[in-house]
């Protein structure tokens, strides 16, 4: 036999004359380490979510600010100095509580003033009617003249004007004497008194007393370009979306949380501001809890409609081409990436709504699409949303004689180790 030493430089010829064999099959070595490493390399793994049509409500947030449902500056109707503020500031009321007792003595004087009047010309009064019968039975017999008769008629009618009169001013006395307790005229919230008691008022004065707001339920005015509202109006005159009957408002608070409750839209202004060009609108929200307060800035969102056959896809899957057009990458049935140029209408959340560009089933790539280029082959899994936790296959319990102590186990790697 042939020693080691004699094989070893046959060996060593044999391998270089098979490396410069491999080194000349390939015009450039770096195209085959690249085709080398793509055979190699599996298919980039991707997570698709499958568009499935469906009716997506439309939404526009816009910006507003709360308004009482009802408020009412009241006002004295009489004059006189206040004795008594007989309500607490800040306090609820009810439509008819006592608020304010003005001096009263001039009312009640005047009111007494009237009923005198009143009762010396009903007295005046019951004896031109028993003068009037008299001269009824004495015109019968000739015993006087006809024109003596008729002014006594004509007297009789005078004093019943005068004592209807009278009974007008005694009831606007005692209106007035009512005036003297001020008295709420709506039921809510009310603010600071401007009064105390001592001070003097005088009826109709332009500054109230107090106000009173209702806050339950509340305004909310909105506001909302008249372009908007062209655009919603063709929308809905050529089709594209459904009427809402039912518009509902949800609403946003200053510091990012929503109202619990849903509002309803109420009306909407028949004019455009000319200096603002934005049409009113108002919604209305139950406020049981006076949560809201009246001047509180708020953003509206607001169902203007139902697009039917539109898809939600995530944001992240959506990108835009430098002239604005949306566009989506999409694996075929071959698993290939192609770009699909998409329409969007606007936002659900964190959802684009895509109306026209994608087909039932089509699988939109929504993660790892930084990782992909169009006609390159991929692998599609189900996209997993942020928060979802993916589900763990459950681990296979172990048999009790496969079971071995830590230290055994330690052991038996020492003695590998050691054999080796």
């Amino acid at each position: 036999m042939m020693s080691a030493k004699l094989w070893a430089p046959a060996l060593t010829a044999c391998a270089l004359a098979t490396s410069l064999a491999l080194v000349g099959c390939s015009k450039d070595p770096k195209d085959a380490q690249q085709a080398g490493a793509a055979q190699q390399m599996p298919p980039t793994e991707v997570g698709v979510l499958v568009a499935q049509p469906q009716s997506v409500e439309q939404s526009v947030e816009l910006s507003g600010r709360t308004t009482a449902f009802e408020i009412s500056e009241v006002r004295p109707q009489t004059s006189g100095v206040v004795l008594k503020r007989l309500f607490t500031e800040g306090s609820y009321v009810r439509e008819g509580q006592a608020l304010y007792e003005i001096d009263s003595r001039t009312n009640r004087a005047s009111l007494d003033s009237s009923r005198a009047a009143l009762t010396r010309q009903q007295a005046q009064l019951n004896v031109l009617r028993i003068k009037e019968g008299r001269y009824r039975q004495l015109v019968g017999s000739n015993a006087i003249s006809k024109q003596e008769y008729d002014d006594i008629v004509a007297q009789v009618k005078l004093a019943e004007a005068d004592v209807a009169a009278t009974q007008a001013e005694v009831r606007n006395a005692e209106i007035n004497l009512g005036y003297s307790t001020v008295r709420a005229p709506i039921s809510g919230q009310t603010n600071r008194s401007t009064v105390t008691a001592g001070a003097l008022v005088t009826a109709s004065q332009a500054e109230p007393l107090v106000t009173i707001q209702r806050l339950d339920p509340i305004y909310v005015d909105i506001n909302q370009s008249s372009a908007e509202l062209l655009r919603l109006r063709q929308q809905l005159s050529q089709g594209s979306l459904n009427s809402s009957n039912n518009t509902k408002v949800k609403l946003k608070l200053e510091d990012g949380s929503y109202y619990p409750v849903e509002g309803r839209l109420a009306f909407s202004d028949a004019s455009v501001n000319p200096e603002t060009g934005t049409v009113t609108l108002r919604a209305v929200f139950p406020n049981s809890n006076h949560l809201l307060l009246p001047g509180m800035f708020a953003t509206a969102q607001i169902v203007q409609g139902v697009i039917p056959n539109a898809i939600l896809i995530p944001q992240a899957a959506i990108s835009r081409t430098p002239t604005g057009q949306a566009m989506a990458m999409i694996v075929n049935a071959k698993g290939i990436v192609e770009p699909r140029p998409v329409t969007t209408v606007g936002t659900q959340g964190s959802n684009w709504i895509v109306t026209e560009g994608l087909q039932t089933g089509d699988k939109v790539i929504v993660e790892g699409i930084a990782k992909v280029k169009p006609e390159q082959q991929v692998v599609a899994k189900p996209y997993q949303p942020q928060g979802a936790a993916p589900q763990a296959a459950p681990a296979a319990p172990a048999k009790s004689g496969d079971a071995k102590p830590a230290s055994e186990a330690q052991a038996t790697e020492s003695k590998a180790t050691s054999n080796t």
